[in-house]
């Protein structure tokens, strides 16, 4: 069995990013966890910060049962206030040890966008560089080799990203979209605000609607997921690549 965490910055970015390729590895019997180095008590235009960061916790266990991802992480960390500090890095050096992944997925460090987002590039990118040193103490023994590392595109990613692995997510499309509308208070609510769209959303118990309502304004991440290989972590050949990935064709 193959171990994959995932770290995003905030709950609904590793479903949308990665809930594809997550949901494929845990189909093949694969171990996967996410992890969110904030608990997105921002990311409402009705909702104060407690209240948000309990539903949207509550959003991401949902969201994993949907996925078949086994562990979901959030990091007691204000949505907009993440920075890559020393005590962040051993944070996350810490979760990668005690979790002991063969692939890591990440954002990017660098570009424009959300903050956060290149914040917790900056943490994955510091702490995957010190995961096998012992003299760097977390809490966790040191690992015997660094994990293989992507990095997954965001809304802001296009300019730096490159489409080193294409995964088709059709055969996990479903299950993707049952993710994201887990996350009702960013899909139903604070995503359309943000977008004009908020008339336009359907009831929530309409699920049928709900679904074709996420297909139609986020259609870019439900049938293809591009990741590029990061420039940190342990280089893998094409075999082992096979190994960890074995349903992407263009190896």
């Amino acid at each position: 069995m193959l171990r994959t965490l995932v770290i995003a910055a905030h709950p609904d970015e590793p479903e949308l990013y990665a809930g594809g390729i997550s949901a494929l590895l845990s189909k093949a019997g694969h171990a996967v966890k996410f992890l969110t180095l904030t608990n997105g008590d921002a990311g409402h235009h009705e909702l104060e910060r407690a209240p948000l960061a309990r539903r949207r916790a509550e959003e991401g266990w949902r969201a994993a049962d949907a996925l078949g991802v086994v562990n979901y992480e959030i990091f007691d960390v204000h949505d907009g206030l993440l920075e890559p500090t020393v005590e962040l890095r051993l944070q996350v050096m810490r979760e990668i040890r005690a979790w002991r992944p063969d692939l890591v997925i990440a954002l990017h460090a660098d570009g424009s966008g959300h903050p956060d987002n290149r914040a917790a590039g900056k943490l994955v990118e510091q702490a995957v560089e010190l995961v096998t040193v012992r003299n760097v103490e977390c809490g966790k023994p040191p690992l015997e080799r660094q994990p293989v590392c992507l990095l997954m595109t965001d809304y802001a990613s296009d300019p730096v990203h490159r489409d080193d692995v294409v995964v088709d997510v059709t055969p996990v499309a479903q299950a993707k979209v049952d993710a994201c509308l887990a996350h009702a208070s960013q899909f139903l609510e604070f995503g359309p605000f943000q977008r004009g769209l908020l008339d336009r959303v359907p009831p929530a118990d309409d699920v049928d609607a709900c679904r074709a309502f996420v297909g139609e304004y986020w259609p870019g991440h439900l049938s293809t997921e591009t990741f590029q290989f990061a420039p940190y972590g342990r280089r893998a050949d094409t075999a082992e690549l096979r190994r960890l990935l074995p349903f992407v064709q263009n190896l």
